[in-house]
């Protein structure tokens, strides 16, 4: 990903302005600004995806590896997010 890309299938600029920061950094912003979040990342979901595509993950795990988690590595779309 870049700062600024264009999307060629919706026509679009995106901007990505956290694109530099690390986890951490978002957290601590998160914490300091008291900008609301799913309480979901309290309990283990730090990739929140639909109900039956999230699980919580368990210590040492990928932080998306509790997204599609009973998919194949080489499919993992719940069928929300059709692919171009």
């Amino acid at each position: 990903m870049q700062v600024v890309e264009w999307d060629e299938i919706h026509q679009l600029i995106k901007v990505n302005p956290l694109i530099s920061w690390t986890e951490q950094q978002v957290w601590d912003y998160i914490k300091q600004h008291h900008v609301p979040y799913n309480k979901l990342h309290d309990r283990g979901y730090p990739s929140i995806g639909c109900e039956p595509c999230t699980r919580a993950i368990q210590p040492g795990e990928d932080v998306r590896a509790g997204r599609w988690w009973w998919e194949s590595p080489d499919h993992r779309e719940c069928g929300l997010h059709q692919k171009h």
